[in-house]
């Protein structure tokens, strides 16, 4: 979503970018040129102003900064939902051993029914574990519509 309206609004509000080295707009052509003019391209033929590459400089830092945390946001969700397929898993093959009487259960139907639980609880612990370590990286980077809300 950031990353959207950040590129939205470059776009929008922006001159277009220069693009040094870009190849739609290099028009290299071997007709009049020697081999060795070809070889050398020199920085000093962009048109950009220092400022202008600090700026852009400043503006990719600043959408490099989103994509990480987005990533970072993303790798945990994954995580997330893997968790909980493995302990929806587990809670299934549970509730098909709840649902046999106790009577007729055997030794190792009552091993794997504690087997299970005790699984399930690890893994509990461990989404627990993840969505703190989410919570963390949220506040260590903050989205920008965060950092701006009035205190």
């Amino acid at each position: 979503m950031e990353l959207k309206q950040s590129l939205s609004t470059h776009l929008e509000t922006e001159k277009p970018l220069r693009r040094y080295g870009a190849v739609e707009q290099t028009a290299w052509t071997a007709e009049g040129l020697g081999r060795n003019q070809l070889d050398i391209i020199s920085m000093a033929e962009t048109t950009m102003m220092p400022e202008e590459i600090e700026l852009e400089m400043a503006k990719i830092q600043r959408l490099r900064e989103v994509l990480v945390r987005r990533e970072s946001e993303l790798r945990f969700m994954m995580d997330d939902i893997q968790l909980c397929n493995d302990i929806m898993d587990l809670k299934q093959e549970l509730q098909n051993l709840v649902a046999i009487p106790e009577k007729e259960k055997t030794k190792l139907q009552k091993q794997r029914e504690d087997e299970l639980i005790q699984k399930i609880h690890k893994l509990v612990q461990k989404r627990d574990f993840l969505v703190d370590d989410a919570e963390v990286e949220r506040l260590r980077f903050p989205s920008r519509e965060e950092s701006r809300t009035p205190t």
